[in-house]
Parts: structure tokens; sequence; C-alpha cells
């Protein structure tokens, strides 16, 4: 791997001063950044419109195709447990381009599948591309102090929440004109592309390497029993399972209790990522000013004011499918706010464990929203209607803000 001549930020590394776009001598442009952290969400939500589609091309109940989110969640978080440490120890670049390749090959899978259970199993394989969100975030660590990170991460994220806002609606109407298969086509396609940019404009940027696994996992107990980590950690979990029951329940909440078309589902799954840009571009504006806890703490209230509001409206009846989607706007926005904050308090309480901190924060998040999904879905049916959804948004919400009062009552005491 090439040296990256530089300046040192205070982060035991140095990194190239200023990227040069194409040129892999330095970091990434933020360019090639968002497109690494927007193909994982594409992955995660372009093909939902599709899923009763789905269920009737392989013959089976939407519980099992709704696996297809599960599973996929599930090993998102078995992977994140090791990306870490991996890309700590050999580097961002070849994790990074060994995860878009095995998902090129994986999502080539999905569409030779002739079973649902061999279509499950590449489902679950195309999960390695979380290595891309992983590390784009931790890129941005290597690069950065961590109130410049919280901004970066945020605008990064900001350009990525474009992707689950245009998505969703772009599967409904590939569903509709071509079939579902058209979905996992266009995710083969952008696999290809964001490999090739990667390959030419992705630069190292953790230069200062562990010397072994073991001396690496040596050094998980001084993570894993920072109180300050696990405060971020929780409270970017219990909000990010506020959008992961969102994506177990609402393709059953849209298609049989609204009876909305597969583009209209995908019009309304916008609603979150309308929200999600809002609270990055603030991010990215005022994390700076106002620090991580405070941005971190108005995102969870933020999100819980939301989802409050949507149960007071459907309880009254006054939550048809454009408001009922719409109030989906402030879960968005709240995670827009939480997400970038949180992430770069967790990756800042140990710097040189930042690929670590990231790939181990994120297992959490995504293994708990893994059984959200799945909790959600299992508990939706025509007698309940929406309130499983609503019910179990409401309690992580809530949760969320517990764990982020903590963090802040706890810094407070001990004056950090």
């Amino acid at each position: 791997m090439d040296s990256l001549p530089g300046r040192d930020y205070g982060l035991g590394m140095s990194v190239s001063a200023q990227p040069r776009f194409l040129d892999r001598r330095t970091p990434p442009h933020i360019a090639t950044l968002i497109l690494l952290a927007g193909l994982p969400a594409l992955a995660i939500n372009v093909f939902l419109p599709s899923l009763p589609a789905m269920t009737r091309h392989f013959e089976t109940d939407y519980a099992v195709m709704q696996l297809s989110v599960s599973l996929y969640l599930a090993m998102n978080a078995a992977l994140q447990i090791v990306i870490g440490p991996i890309s700590d120890r050999y580097g961002r670049r070849p994790v990074v381009l060994w995860s878009i390749a095995l998902f090129t090959l994986a999502t080539l899978g999905t569409l030779l599948a002739t079973t649902v259970e061999v279509f499950l199993l590449f489902r679950a394989l195309q999960a390695v591309i979380v290595a891309a969100m992983v590390l784009s975030r931790a890129i941005v660590r290597d690069m950065v102090g961590e109130a410049e990170a919280a901004s970066m991460i945020g605008y990064v994220t900001m350009g990525m929440a474009l992707v689950p806002m245009v998505a969703p609606l772009i599967g409904g109407v590939l569903d509709e004109l071509l079939g579902w298969q058209a979905n996992f086509q266009l995710m083969l396609i952008c696999g290809l592309a964001v490999l090739a940019l990667s390959w030419r404009d992705l630069g190292e940027t953790a230069t200062t390497r562990p010397a072994s696994f073991r001396a690496q996992f040596a050094e998980y107990p001084e993570l894993l029993t920072a109180r300050r980590f696990w405060g971020y950690c929780l409270a970017a979990t219990f909000s990010m399972g506020t959008f992961f029951a969102f994506l177990g329940g609402a393709p059953f909440v849209g298609t049989e209790v609204f009876g909305l078309s597969p583009t209209m589902v995908g019009l309304y799954f916008g609603a979150p990522a309308v929200g999600y840009a809002i609270g990055n571009f603030l991010s990215g504006r005022y994390s700076t000013r106002y620090g991580v806890n405070q941005m971190v703490l108005w995102g969870t209230l933020i999100c819980t004011g939301g989802t409050v509001g949507l149960i007071a409206a459907h309880a009254a009846g006054l939550a048809p499918a454009p408001v009922f989607f719409g109030f989906f706007v402030f879960m968005g926005a709240g995670n827009g706010l939480v997400m970038p904050n949180a992430t770069a308090g967790m990756l800042s309480v140990r710097p040189r464990l930042a690929g670590t901190a990231s790939g181990v924060g994120g297992s959490i998040m995504i293994g708990s929203g893994a059984a959200l999904s799945s909790l959600t879905a299992a508990l939706l049916g025509p007698a309940a209607g929406a309130w499983p959804l609503l019910v179990v948004m409401v309690a992580t919400s809530v949760l969320s803000v517990i764990a982020i009062a903590y963090v802040i009552v706890r810094a407070r005491r001990i004056g950090a």
C-alpha cells in the first residue's frame, strides 16, 4: 500500500492534506465517501416495494420473504464485528474493495436463484457491502478530529440520504414496469460502478496499525468498558430502532392497511429519507458549534415527538396514508441528527480503535435492528393494523432519549 505523506491531525497518524479526486495516493474525495455510504443504503431498501411481488414469485409467505430484510441485517451485524478490526490491521482500502467485489457476486446470485432458500442465502451474503458504510465513517475519523468528524459525517450521510429518498420510488416503478428482478440488476450495475470508482480514488487512511490481532483484541476491554461508548451506542441503537421497525412493518402497512400500489409505497418510503437529509444537513452545519451531546439529545427528542404525534393522530383517526407516512419525516430528521454525532462520539472514545469502534457499534445497532424488524413483521396482521409498528417505534425512541441523557448527566458530573 502506498504511504501517504501529509500532516498530523493529532490522531497518531498522517494523512494527505488535500484529497485529489481519482488519485489513490491521497484520502478519498467526499463524493466517493458518499457513494460508499450510499450503496449499502440502496441494497437495504430499493427492493422493499417489491416484497409482495417477490412473495408471489417464490410462492411463499410474506413473513418468509421479509427475511430478506432481517437476515440481511443480521449478517450485517455479524460482519461488523470483524470488519473494524480487520480494517484497523490491514487498512481501509483492501477491505472496502473486497467487500464491493463480493457484493456484486452475491447480487448476481440473487438474480440466478430459483428457490426462496437460495435467494435468501445470496441476499444474506449481499450484507458484505456493510464494510463500505462502516469504513466510510472510520475514514472520516482517520482524517479529522471529533467535532469536525461529526460535521463531515453529517455531510456524507446527507448525500447518502438521497439514496433511500429515491430508491424505493425507483424500485416501485421498476417493479411495475420490469418485475422485481430489475431492482437487483440495478444493485449489480451500481456495485460495479462504485468498485471502479473506489479502485481509482480510495487512498489508504489507516496509517497507524496494531501490531497483531491479539494486541488489537487485547484492547477491546478498554473500549467495551467505556461508559461513554455505551451511552452513544445505545442512543444510536434505539434511535435507529425506529427506522428498522419501519423497514419491517411499513411495506405491510402500506399494502395491506392502506391498499397502496408498489409505486406509492415506494413514494411514501421516501418520507424518512427527506427528514434524514434535513437532519444531516443540520448536523453538518451545527455539530461543531453545539457539540455532539447536544445534537444527539435534540435528535432523540425530535424522533420521540414525531412518533408520539403519529400515535395520537392515528388514534384520533386523523392519519390517512399521506399523514401517516408524513410523520416519518420527524423520525428521519431525528436520526439525521443522532447518527453522525453519536457515531463521532463512539469513534472518539478511543481514536486509535476507530475502525473497531465503528464495527462494534454498527454491529450492535444493526443486530438490534434485525431483531426489531423481525419482531415488527411478526406482530403485524390484519386485525392489529398499524399498531404494532407504532408501539415498537415509540418505545425505542423513548429509550434513545434516556441513553443520551445518561451521557450528558455523567459528563456534567465528572466535568468532562
